[in-house]
């Protein structure tokens, strides 16, 4: 079936462990279970027919790189688990649309780039230049007009897109993006993706075991704290607006009624770099009414955990082209990003991709 060229927007930690694992389980074994990996092969598509042919970025000291060495660059400072990437990838990094993918308080941290000695380049002649397939975006949380950017780009090229951060363009409340994706004949999906064993799928199965027992869920939190440039982006929140929708929705779309309620990132603390920790909590009575809590404790390398859960989004992107399916793919959203078209239990969502796989069903 070939390869399938995937171009990123925003090369930071999330990209940087999405390459590393290109190479590190290029050669799994599909009749084997390969820890670390949902599906090895998805349909026609192995772990090792994913490529990235090209990034854009806003950082100084990546553009202009190969990307086999950018995502060692500063502010990087996710898990290295793979020395087999080549410095010559053949993928370079270019200067990326700046717009409001950058906030004030992350100039410095970013390095970024003087527009005034450097042109952006045009998202979708880029992409064009990189015949690419799908364009995976993973520029930092709040930024709504440069999403909105490399989603036009991609309507421009007739590119995929997958959209890896709360900015709604696959759950357009309106609708209107979608359209414009199906209009366009290419598939869309997102928005903000799930981690494979992150905060938001632990506490909706949290939440979903309380509710299949008999629980009456009273009240619950989800704090989490990091130390990698997405917590620090996050510190002020007028740029989480998205998110924390997001991640509550993720887990109050499970509930029958209102419940107290706070989930979201609580803190950067620089120290521990792309280590993730969050605290779960959840009050609530069973039989007779007697009470019950529950406190939970996850600490975790950050982006690693979402960078299997991509790659399978960019295969089940490319077997809708394939299979000349356009717009928002409902059941691969469902499950593997937060905040998608339709929120359904993650076993259900589970099957469904597995039917889309199938062929069974379409998007």
């Amino acid at each position: 079936m070939g390869k399938i060229r995937v171009a990123i927007a925003g090369l930071g930690n999330c990209a940087s462990s999405l390459v590393q694992g290109l190479h590190f389980y290029k050669d799994a074994d599909p009749n084997k279970h390969v820890p670390g990996l949902m599906h090895v092969k998805m349909g026609p598509y192995h772990v090792s027919d994913v490529e990235v042919v090209g990034a854009f970025d806003v950082n100084e000291k990546k553009i202009g790189k190969d990307v086999g060495q950018a995502i060692w660059e500063p502010t990087n400072c996710t898990a290295k688990f793979c020395d087999d990437v080549p410095a010559k990838t053949g993928a370079m990094v270019v200067p990326g649309p700046i717009s409001d993918g950058v906030a004030p308080h992350m100039k410095n941290s970013f390095f970024t780039y003087d527009e005034t000695k450097t042109k952006p380049v045009n998202v979708a002649d880029q992409l064009k230049e990189w015949k690419t397939d799908v364009l995976i975006n993973f520029i930092p949380v709040g930024s709504e007009l440069a999403t909105k950017i490399y989603a036009q780009g991609c309507l421009d090229s007739r590119v995929a897109f997958a959209n890896g951060i709360p900015t709604f363009i696959v759950s357009d409340p309106e609708g209107v993006w979608p359209k414009k994706f199906a209009d366009a004949g290419i598939p869309c999906a997102g928005d903000d993706i799930k981690s494979q064993l992150g905060a938001t799928i632990l506490h909706r199965a949290l939440v979903n075991l309380a509710l299949d027992r008999g629980i009456a869920i009273e009240k619950t939190y989800q704090l989490n704290v990091g130390g990698n440039t997405d917590f620090e982006n996050m510190k002020f929140e007028e740029r989480l607006t998205t998110k924390r929708i997001s991640k509550t929705s993720a887990v109050t779309s499970l509930l029958d009624k209102e419940v107290p309620t706070r989930i979201g990132p609580s803190d950067y603390v620089s120290f521990l770099k792309d280590r993730k920790i969050c605290y779960l909590y959840l009050v609530g009575s069973n039989f007779g009414g007697c009470p019950l809590s529950i406190e939970l404790k996850l600490n975790v390398e950050d982006s690693p955990n979402s960078a299997g859960v991509m790659i399978d989004v960019v295969r089940a992107l490319k077997i809708a082209r394939d299979r000349k399916l356009v717009g928002a793919l409902s059941s691969v959203s469902s499950y593997f990003f937060k905040h998608p078209p339709k929120q359904i239990i993650d076993s259900t969502a589970r099957q469904l991709v597995e039917d889309f796989i199938a062929g069974k069903i379409g998007n």
